[in-house]
Protein backbone atom coordinates (compact mmCIF):
# COMPACT_ATOMS: atom_id res chain seq x y z
CA UNK A 1 0.00 0.00 0.00
CA UNK A 2 1.31 3.44 -0.89
CA UNK A 3 1.72 6.22 1.68
CA UNK A 4 -1.39 8.39 2.06
CA UNK A 5 0.39 11.56 1.04
CA UNK A 6 1.66 10.18 -2.27
CA UNK A 7 -0.74 8.29 -4.54
CA UNK A 8 -0.42 7.35 -8.20
CA UNK A 9 -3.52 8.43 -10.09
CA UNK A 10 -4.28 5.55 -12.47
CA UNK A 11 -7.28 3.67 -13.77
CA UNK A 12 -8.57 0.87 -11.60
CA UNK A 13 -7.79 -1.82 -14.19
CA UNK A 14 -4.19 -0.97 -14.99
CA UNK A 15 -3.03 1.15 -12.05
CA UNK A 16 0.54 -0.09 -12.43
CA UNK A 17 0.90 0.51 -16.14
CA UNK A 18 -0.97 3.51 -17.50
CA UNK A 19 -1.63 7.12 -16.44
CA UNK A 20 -5.20 8.33 -16.33
CA UNK A 21 -4.87 11.57 -18.20
CA UNK A 22 -1.84 11.06 -20.43
CA UNK A 23 -0.46 8.47 -22.80
CA UNK A 24 1.04 5.24 -21.52
CA UNK A 25 4.66 6.38 -21.37
CA UNK A 26 6.10 6.10 -17.83
CA UNK A 27 7.46 9.62 -17.93
CA UNK A 28 3.94 11.03 -17.95
CA UNK A 29 2.68 9.38 -14.75
CA UNK A 30 0.78 11.79 -12.47
CA UNK A 31 1.36 11.86 -8.71
CA UNK A 32 -1.14 13.30 -6.25
CA UNK A 33 0.62 15.16 -3.45
CA UNK A 34 -0.68 17.05 -0.41
CA UNK A 35 -2.34 19.71 -2.56
CA UNK A 36 -3.24 20.33 -6.17
CA UNK A 37 -0.60 21.61 -8.55
CA UNK A 38 -1.31 23.58 -11.71
CA UNK A 39 -0.26 20.54 -13.74
CA UNK A 40 -2.88 18.37 -12.04
CA UNK A 41 -5.59 20.93 -12.71
CA UNK A 42 -4.54 21.10 -16.35
CA UNK A 43 -4.79 17.31 -16.59
CA UNK A 44 -8.32 17.36 -15.17
CA UNK A 45 -9.42 20.06 -17.59
CA UNK A 46 -7.88 18.14 -20.49
CA UNK A 47 -9.79 15.03 -19.46
CA UNK A 48 -12.97 17.10 -19.28
CA UNK A 49 -12.40 18.46 -22.77
CA UNK A 50 -11.81 14.90 -24.03
CA UNK A 51 -15.05 13.78 -22.30
CA UNK A 52 -13.21 11.15 -20.24
CA UNK A 53 -15.56 11.47 -17.28
CA UNK A 54 -14.59 8.17 -15.66
CA UNK A 55 -10.94 9.23 -15.53
CA UNK A 56 -11.97 12.50 -13.91
CA UNK A 57 -14.10 10.61 -11.38
CA UNK A 58 -11.19 8.40 -10.33
CA UNK A 59 -8.97 11.43 -9.87
CA UNK A 60 -11.57 13.41 -7.89
CA UNK A 61 -12.18 10.45 -5.59
CA UNK A 62 -8.55 10.69 -4.49
CA UNK A 63 -8.98 14.28 -3.28
CA UNK A 64 -10.19 15.57 0.05
CA UNK A 65 -12.76 18.33 0.54
CA UNK A 66 -10.13 21.08 0.81
CA UNK A 67 -8.43 20.04 -2.45
CA UNK A 68 -11.75 19.75 -4.24
CA UNK A 69 -12.62 23.27 -3.11
CA UNK A 70 -9.21 24.44 -4.29
CA UNK A 71 -9.94 22.91 -7.68
CA UNK A 72 -13.32 24.66 -7.94
CA UNK A 73 -11.80 28.01 -7.02
CA UNK A 74 -9.14 27.84 -9.73
CA UNK A 75 -11.16 26.76 -12.76
CA UNK A 76 -13.63 28.68 -14.88
CA UNK A 77 -17.32 29.00 -14.13
CA UNK A 78 -18.45 26.67 -16.93
CA UNK A 79 -16.05 23.89 -15.91
CA UNK A 80 -16.99 24.39 -12.26
CA UNK A 81 -20.70 24.05 -13.01
CA UNK A 82 -20.11 20.94 -15.14
CA UNK A 83 -18.06 19.19 -12.44
CA UNK A 84 -20.61 19.90 -9.72
CA UNK A 85 -23.51 18.78 -11.90
CA UNK A 86 -21.75 15.70 -13.28
CA UNK A 87 -20.35 14.41 -9.98
CA UNK A 88 -22.90 15.29 -7.27
CA UNK A 89 -21.81 12.48 -4.94
CA UNK A 90 -18.25 13.85 -4.88
CA UNK A 91 -19.03 17.53 -4.42
CA UNK A 92 -20.86 17.34 -1.11
CA UNK A 93 -21.49 20.04 1.49
CA UNK A 94 -18.03 19.77 3.04
CA UNK A 95 -16.44 20.93 -0.21
CA UNK A 96 -18.48 24.14 -0.36
CA UNK A 97 -17.65 24.99 3.25
CA UNK A 98 -13.99 25.33 2.17
CA UNK A 99 -14.78 27.84 -0.59
CA UNK A 100 -14.34 31.58 -0.11
CA UNK A 101 -17.70 33.08 1.00
CA UNK A 102 -18.31 34.98 -2.24
CA UNK A 103 -17.46 31.99 -4.45
CA UNK A 104 -19.59 29.69 -2.27
CA UNK A 105 -22.52 32.09 -2.63
CA UNK A 106 -22.16 32.29 -6.41
CA UNK A 107 -21.79 28.54 -6.79
CA UNK A 108 -24.72 27.59 -4.56
CA UNK A 109 -27.06 30.14 -6.15
CA UNK A 110 -26.41 28.55 -9.54
CA UNK A 111 -27.82 25.24 -8.22
CA UNK A 112 -31.48 24.26 -7.89
CA UNK A 113 -32.87 24.86 -4.41
CA UNK A 114 -33.59 21.13 -4.07
CA UNK A 115 -29.90 20.31 -4.63
CA UNK A 116 -28.76 22.79 -1.96
CA UNK A 117 -31.38 21.42 0.43
CA UNK A 118 -30.08 17.90 -0.15
CA UNK A 119 -26.54 19.17 0.55
CA UNK A 120 -27.36 20.71 3.92
CA UNK A 121 -29.84 18.10 5.20
CA UNK A 122 -27.16 15.77 6.66
CA UNK A 123 -25.29 18.67 8.28
CA UNK A 124 -25.48 19.84 11.86
CA UNK A 125 -27.63 22.93 12.15
CA UNK A 126 -24.75 25.37 12.64
CA UNK A 127 -22.95 24.09 9.53
CA UNK A 128 -26.17 24.28 7.51
CA UNK A 129 -26.75 27.88 8.62
CA UNK A 130 -23.17 28.82 7.83
CA UNK A 131 -23.49 27.41 4.31
CA UNK A 132 -26.63 29.32 3.31
CA UNK A 133 -26.45 32.48 5.44
CA UNK A 134 -24.92 34.57 2.62
CA UNK A 135 -27.48 33.50 0.01
CA UNK A 136 -30.25 35.85 -1.05
CA UNK A 137 -33.33 35.77 1.24
CA UNK A 138 -35.58 34.58 -1.60
CA UNK A 139 -33.29 31.66 -2.41
CA UNK A 140 -33.00 30.81 1.29
CA UNK A 141 -36.79 30.51 1.46
CA UNK A 142 -36.82 28.14 -1.53
CA UNK A 143 -34.20 25.97 0.13
CA UNK A 144 -36.00 25.91 3.48
CA UNK A 145 -39.21 24.74 1.82
CA UNK A 146 -37.32 21.67 0.55
CA UNK A 147 -36.14 20.65 4.03
CA UNK A 148 -37.92 18.42 6.51
CA UNK A 149 -39.94 20.20 9.19
CA UNK A 150 -37.38 19.58 11.94
CA UNK A 151 -34.39 20.64 9.81
CA UNK A 152 -36.27 23.69 8.58
CA UNK A 153 -37.12 24.79 12.13
CA UNK A 154 -33.49 24.45 13.26
CA UNK A 155 -32.07 26.38 10.31
CA UNK A 156 -34.73 29.09 10.47
CA UNK A 157 -34.00 29.60 14.16
CA UNK A 158 -30.28 29.91 13.44
CA UNK A 159 -30.89 32.54 10.76
CA UNK A 160 -32.85 34.70 13.23
CA UNK A 161 -29.73 35.42 15.29
CA UNK A 162 -27.40 38.33 14.38
CA UNK A 163 -24.54 37.71 11.98
CA UNK A 164 -21.32 36.57 13.66
CA UNK A 165 -23.09 35.81 16.94
CA UNK A 166 -23.04 32.77 19.20
CA UNK A 167 -26.55 31.91 17.98
CA UNK A 168 -25.28 31.59 14.41
CA UNK A 169 -22.24 29.66 15.56
CA UNK A 170 -23.90 27.11 17.84
CA UNK A 171 -25.04 23.62 16.98
CA UNK A 172 -28.43 22.47 18.20
CA UNK A 173 -27.21 18.88 18.41
CA UNK A 174 -26.15 18.21 21.99
CA UNK A 175 -26.80 15.81 24.86
CA UNK A 176 -28.56 17.16 27.96
CA UNK A 177 -29.79 15.03 30.86
CA UNK A 178 -31.60 15.68 34.19
CA UNK A 179 -29.45 16.03 37.29
CA UNK A 180 -31.31 13.24 39.15
CA UNK A 181 -30.34 10.53 36.65
CA UNK A 182 -27.65 7.96 37.37
CA UNK A 183 -24.62 7.09 35.27
CA UNK A 184 -26.27 3.82 34.26
CA UNK A 185 -29.47 5.50 33.06
CA UNK A 186 -27.40 8.05 31.12
CA UNK A 187 -25.41 5.36 29.32
CA UNK A 188 -28.57 3.39 28.53
CA UNK A 189 -30.20 6.55 27.18
CA UNK A 190 -27.30 7.26 24.85
CA UNK A 191 -27.32 3.66 23.62
CA UNK A 192 -31.00 3.65 22.67
CA UNK A 193 -31.49 3.19 18.93
CA UNK A 194 -34.16 5.89 18.60
CA UNK A 195 -32.08 8.60 20.30
CA UNK A 196 -30.41 10.98 17.84
CA UNK A 197 -26.99 11.90 19.20
CA UNK A 198 -24.49 14.38 17.71
CA UNK A 199 -21.92 12.85 15.39
CA UNK A 200 -19.14 13.93 17.73
CA UNK A 201 -19.43 15.10 21.31
CA UNK A 202 -17.24 15.01 24.41
CA UNK A 203 -19.46 16.70 27.01
CA UNK A 204 -22.89 15.93 28.45
CA UNK A 205 -24.80 18.90 29.88
CA UNK A 206 -26.79 18.60 33.09
CA UNK A 207 -30.07 20.56 33.26
CA UNK A 208 -32.85 21.27 35.73
CA UNK A 209 -36.57 20.86 34.89
CA UNK A 210 -36.61 24.34 33.29
CA UNK A 211 -33.71 23.48 30.96
CA UNK A 212 -31.26 25.71 32.86
CA UNK A 213 -27.69 24.42 32.62
CA UNK A 214 -26.47 23.45 36.08
CA UNK A 215 -23.34 21.54 35.11
CA UNK A 216 -21.45 19.58 32.50
CA UNK A 217 -19.64 16.26 32.56
CA UNK A 218 -16.87 15.07 30.23
CA UNK A 219 -17.93 11.87 28.50
CA UNK A 220 -14.90 9.96 29.72
CA UNK A 221 -15.81 10.77 33.33
CA UNK A 222 -19.22 9.13 32.83
CA UNK A 223 -17.69 6.03 31.30
CA UNK A 224 -15.28 5.65 34.20
CA UNK A 225 -17.97 5.92 36.87
CA UNK A 226 -20.11 3.13 38.31
CA UNK A 227 -23.67 2.84 37.09
CA UNK A 228 -25.21 3.65 40.48
CA UNK A 229 -23.45 7.03 40.80
CA UNK A 230 -25.80 10.01 40.53
CA UNK A 231 -25.18 12.51 37.76
CA UNK A 232 -25.46 15.48 40.13
CA UNK A 233 -22.50 14.07 42.06
CA UNK A 234 -20.39 14.14 38.88
CA UNK A 235 -21.59 17.41 37.33
CA UNK A 236 -18.98 20.13 37.07
CA UNK A 237 -20.17 23.39 38.57
CA UNK A 238 -17.67 25.61 36.71
CA UNK A 239 -19.63 26.13 33.50
CA UNK A 240 -19.46 29.00 31.03
CA UNK A 241 -22.90 29.61 29.47
CA UNK A 242 -22.79 32.03 26.51
CA UNK A 243 -25.78 34.27 25.64
CA UNK A 244 -26.98 33.64 22.09
CA UNK A 245 -26.41 37.26 21.01
CA UNK A 246 -22.74 37.29 22.09
CA UNK A 247 -20.34 38.35 19.32
CA UNK A 248 -18.25 35.50 17.97
CA UNK A 249 -15.03 37.35 18.81
CA UNK A 250 -16.07 37.35 22.47
CA UNK A 251 -16.81 33.64 22.19
CA UNK A 252 -13.33 32.93 20.81
CA UNK A 253 -11.78 35.07 23.55
CA UNK A 254 -13.67 33.13 26.26
CA UNK A 255 -12.54 29.78 24.84
CA UNK A 256 -8.94 30.96 24.74
CA UNK A 257 -8.97 32.46 28.23
CA UNK A 258 -10.71 29.53 29.93
CA UNK A 259 -9.20 26.74 27.84
CA UNK A 260 -12.62 25.43 26.82
CA UNK A 261 -13.41 22.66 24.37
CA UNK A 262 -17.17 23.35 24.38
CA UNK A 263 -19.68 25.70 25.99
CA UNK A 264 -23.48 25.85 26.18
CA UNK A 265 -25.37 28.67 24.46
CA UNK A 266 -28.36 29.99 26.42
CA UNK A 267 -31.31 32.33 25.84
CA UNK A 268 -32.28 35.35 27.95
CA UNK A 269 -33.85 33.01 30.53
CA UNK A 270 -30.63 30.99 30.77
CA UNK A 271 -32.17 27.96 29.08
CA UNK A 272 -29.87 25.89 26.90
CA UNK A 273 -30.27 26.39 23.15
CA UNK A 274 -27.19 24.74 21.71
CA UNK A 275 -23.48 24.16 22.05
CA UNK A 276 -20.33 25.72 20.61
CA UNK A 277 -17.32 23.46 20.21
CA UNK A 278 -13.64 24.13 19.70
CA UNK A 279 -13.71 23.41 15.96
CA UNK A 280 -16.29 26.20 15.55
CA UNK A 281 -14.00 28.61 17.40
CA UNK A 282 -10.98 27.69 15.26
CA UNK A 283 -12.96 28.77 12.19
CA UNK A 284 -13.92 32.03 13.93
CA UNK A 285 -10.29 32.82 14.75
CA UNK A 286 -9.28 32.25 11.12
CA UNK A 287 -12.17 34.38 9.81
CA UNK A 288 -11.49 37.26 12.19
CA UNK A 289 -7.76 37.27 11.46
CA UNK A 290 -8.44 37.37 7.71
CA UNK A 291 -11.05 40.09 8.19
CA UNK A 292 -8.66 42.32 10.16
CA UNK A 293 -5.89 41.90 7.59
CA UNK A 294 -8.24 42.86 4.76
CA UNK A 295 -9.61 45.86 6.65
CA UNK A 296 -6.14 47.21 7.38
CA UNK A 297 -5.74 47.35 3.60
CA UNK A 298 -9.09 49.10 3.13
CA UNK A 299 -10.94 46.03 1.86
CA UNK A 300 -14.01 44.96 3.82
CA UNK A 301 -14.07 41.39 2.52
CA UNK A 302 -12.18 39.20 0.09
CA UNK A 303 -13.29 40.12 -3.44
CA UNK A 304 -11.07 37.73 -5.41
CA UNK A 305 -14.10 35.99 -6.88
CA UNK A 306 -16.33 39.04 -7.38
CA UNK A 307 -16.99 40.42 -10.83
CA UNK A 308 -15.21 43.59 -11.96
CA UNK A 309 -17.92 46.20 -11.31
CA UNK A 310 -18.83 45.22 -7.70
CA UNK A 311 -15.12 44.96 -6.86
CA UNK A 312 -14.42 48.43 -8.27
CA UNK A 313 -17.39 49.94 -6.41
CA UNK A 314 -16.44 48.34 -3.08
CA UNK A 315 -12.91 49.78 -3.33
CA UNK A 316 -13.92 53.17 -4.74
CA UNK A 317 -15.11 54.78 -1.49
CA UNK A 318 -12.00 53.84 0.43
CA UNK A 319 -9.82 55.26 -2.34
CA UNK A 320 -11.99 58.40 -2.34
CA UNK A 321 -11.26 58.93 1.36
CA UNK A 322 -7.56 58.47 0.66
CA UNK A 323 -7.78 61.06 -2.12
CA UNK A 324 -9.26 63.62 0.28
CA UNK A 325 -6.49 63.02 2.82
CA UNK A 326 -3.88 63.26 0.06
CA UNK A 327 -5.20 66.70 -0.86
CA UNK A 328 -4.93 67.72 2.80
CA UNK A 329 -1.27 66.68 2.86
CA UNK A 330 -0.62 68.43 -0.47
CA UNK A 331 -2.16 71.64 0.83
CA UNK A 332 0.43 71.63 3.62
CA UNK A 333 3.18 71.33 1.03
CA UNK A 334 1.62 74.24 -0.90
CA UNK A 335 2.15 76.53 2.11
CA UNK A 336 5.89 76.28 1.52
CA UNK A 337 5.94 76.69 -2.24
CA UNK A 338 8.41 79.58 -2.07
CA UNK A 339 10.82 77.61 0.10
CA UNK A 340 10.68 74.64 -2.27
CA UNK A 341 11.51 76.80 -5.29
CA UNK A 342 14.59 78.14 -3.47
CA UNK A 343 15.86 74.83 -2.09
CA UNK A 344 15.18 72.01 -4.56
CA UNK A 345 16.80 69.45 -2.25
CA UNK A 346 13.78 69.71 0.06
CA UNK A 347 11.53 68.20 -2.61
CA UNK A 348 13.93 65.26 -2.93
CA UNK A 349 14.07 64.58 0.82
CA UNK A 350 10.39 65.18 1.71
CA UNK A 351 9.21 61.63 0.92
CA UNK A 352 11.86 60.22 3.26
CA UNK A 353 10.47 62.05 6.29
CA UNK A 354 6.84 61.23 5.50
CA UNK A 355 7.60 57.64 4.53
CA UNK A 356 9.56 56.88 7.71
CA UNK A 357 6.76 58.36 9.80
CA UNK A 358 4.17 56.27 7.99
CA UNK A 359 6.13 53.05 8.42
CA UNK A 360 6.80 53.67 12.11
CA UNK A 361 3.16 54.57 12.69
CA UNK A 362 2.01 51.37 10.95
CA UNK A 363 4.12 49.31 13.36
CA UNK A 364 2.45 50.94 16.35
CA UNK A 365 -0.96 50.77 14.71
CA UNK A 366 -0.66 47.04 14.07
CA UNK A 367 0.23 46.37 17.71
CA UNK A 368 -2.61 48.61 18.93
CA UNK A 369 -5.30 47.09 16.70
CA UNK A 370 -4.27 43.61 17.73
CA UNK A 371 -4.27 44.56 21.42
CA UNK A 372 -7.75 46.07 21.10
CA UNK A 373 -9.04 42.99 19.31
CA UNK A 374 -7.67 40.76 22.08
CA UNK A 375 -8.95 43.10 24.83
CA UNK A 376 -5.39 43.60 26.09
CA UNK A 377 -5.80 47.38 26.36
CA UNK A 378 -7.84 48.89 29.19
CA UNK A 379 -7.90 51.95 31.43
CA UNK A 380 -5.31 50.38 33.72
CA UNK A 381 -2.57 50.08 31.09
CA UNK A 382 -3.68 52.58 28.43
CA UNK A 383 -1.55 55.52 29.61
CA UNK A 384 1.48 53.29 30.10
CA UNK A 385 1.12 51.97 26.55
CA UNK A 386 0.77 55.46 25.08
CA UNK A 387 3.92 56.62 26.90
CA UNK A 388 5.82 53.52 25.79
CA UNK A 389 4.92 53.87 22.10
CA UNK A 390 5.78 57.59 22.17
CA UNK A 391 9.15 56.80 23.78
CA UNK A 392 9.84 54.14 21.15
CA UNK A 393 9.06 56.71 18.47
CA UNK A 394 11.51 59.17 20.06
CA UNK A 395 14.35 56.64 20.33
CA UNK A 396 13.95 55.42 16.76
CA UNK A 397 13.49 59.01 15.58
CA UNK A 398 16.73 60.05 17.27
CA UNK A 399 18.64 57.11 15.77
CA UNK A 400 17.34 57.71 12.25
CA UNK A 401 17.82 61.48 12.65
CA UNK A 402 21.54 60.91 12.98
CA UNK A 403 21.67 58.49 10.04
CA UNK A 404 19.46 60.56 7.74
CA UNK A 405 21.03 63.86 8.75
CA UNK A 406 24.55 62.66 7.97
CA UNK A 407 23.52 61.16 4.63
CA UNK A 408 21.59 64.30 3.60
CA UNK A 409 24.46 66.59 4.62
CA UNK A 410 26.96 64.54 2.60
CA UNK A 411 24.61 64.16 -0.38
CA UNK A 412 23.86 67.87 -0.79
CA UNK A 413 27.01 69.19 0.94
CA UNK A 414 24.83 71.18 3.36
CA UNK A 415 25.20 70.58 7.09
CA UNK A 416 22.18 72.74 7.96
CA UNK A 417 19.99 70.62 5.70
CA UNK A 418 21.12 67.56 7.67
CA UNK A 419 20.12 69.24 10.94
CA UNK A 420 16.69 70.18 9.54
CA UNK A 421 15.83 66.68 8.31
CA UNK A 422 17.17 65.20 11.57
CA UNK A 423 14.85 67.28 13.76
CA UNK A 424 11.94 66.65 11.39
CA UNK A 425 12.59 62.90 11.61
CA UNK A 426 12.47 62.95 15.43
CA UNK A 427 9.25 64.96 15.53
CA UNK A 428 7.49 62.84 12.92
CA UNK A 429 8.43 59.49 14.48
CA UNK A 430 7.27 60.72 17.89
CA UNK A 431 3.97 61.76 16.27
CA UNK A 432 3.78 58.38 14.53
CA UNK A 433 4.14 56.51 17.82
CA UNK A 434 1.69 58.78 19.65
CA UNK A 435 -1.04 58.83 17.01
CA UNK A 436 -0.45 55.19 16.07
CA UNK A 437 -1.91 54.31 19.47
CA UNK A 438 -4.31 57.24 19.95
CA UNK A 439 -6.16 56.88 16.64
CA UNK A 440 -7.33 53.25 17.15
CA UNK A 441 -8.18 54.01 20.80
CA UNK A 442 -10.31 56.96 19.74
CA UNK A 443 -12.06 55.02 16.98
CA UNK A 444 -12.79 52.21 19.44
CA UNK A 445 -14.46 54.72 21.77
CA UNK A 446 -16.55 55.99 18.86
CA UNK A 447 -17.66 52.42 17.98
CA UNK A 448 -15.78 52.54 14.66
CA UNK A 449 -13.74 49.48 13.72
CA UNK A 450 -10.07 50.48 14.27
CA UNK A 451 -8.88 47.90 11.75
CA UNK A 452 -10.92 49.49 8.98
CA UNK A 453 -10.41 53.21 9.56
CA UNK A 454 -7.11 53.71 11.44
CA UNK A 455 -4.67 53.42 8.54
CA UNK A 456 -6.05 56.30 6.47
CA UNK A 457 -6.09 58.71 9.44
CA UNK A 458 -2.59 57.70 10.51
CA UNK A 459 -1.21 58.24 7.01
CA UNK A 460 -2.72 61.71 6.96
CA UNK A 461 -1.21 62.61 10.33
CA UNK A 462 2.30 61.39 9.48
CA UNK A 463 2.20 63.11 6.06
CA UNK A 464 0.96 66.41 7.46
CA UNK A 465 3.31 66.42 10.46
CA UNK A 466 6.27 65.27 8.36
CA UNK A 467 5.78 67.84 5.60
CA UNK A 468 4.97 70.68 7.99
CA UNK A 469 7.90 70.12 10.35
CA UNK A 470 10.45 69.51 7.60
CA UNK A 471 9.42 72.41 5.39
CA UNK A 472 8.66 74.65 8.37
CA UNK A 473 12.10 74.15 9.90
CA UNK A 474 13.72 74.65 6.49
CA UNK A 475 11.81 77.95 6.09
CA UNK A 476 12.89 79.16 9.53
CA UNK A 477 16.53 78.09 9.38
CA UNK A 478 17.52 78.10 5.73
CA UNK A 479 15.71 81.05 4.07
Amino acid sequence: MEPDNVKDVRSLDDAKQESLFTDSTPDNDIVVEASLSDEMIDDILTALDDERDEDVRVFLNELGDADLADLLSKIGGADRAYLIDRFPLIFEAGVFSWLAPELARQTLEEMPASRVAALISPLESDDAVHLIEDLSPSFQKQILLKLSASDRAAVEEGLTYPDESAGRLMSRDFVAIPRFWTVGKTIDYMREADVELPDNFTVVFVIDPLYHVVGEIPLDRILRSKRAVKIEDLALIDIHPIPADTDQEEVARLFRREGLTSAPVVDVDNRILGVITLDDVVEVVAEEAQEDILRLGGVESSDLHRTVLPTAVSRFWWLAVNLVTAFIASSVVGLFEVTLTKIVALAVLMPIVAGMGGNAGTQTLTVAVRALAMKELSKTNMLRTIVKETAVGFLNGFAFAIITGLLAALWFDNNLLGVVIGFAMIINLVAAGLFGILIPLTLEKLDVDPALASAVFLTTVTDVVGFFTFLGLATLLMT
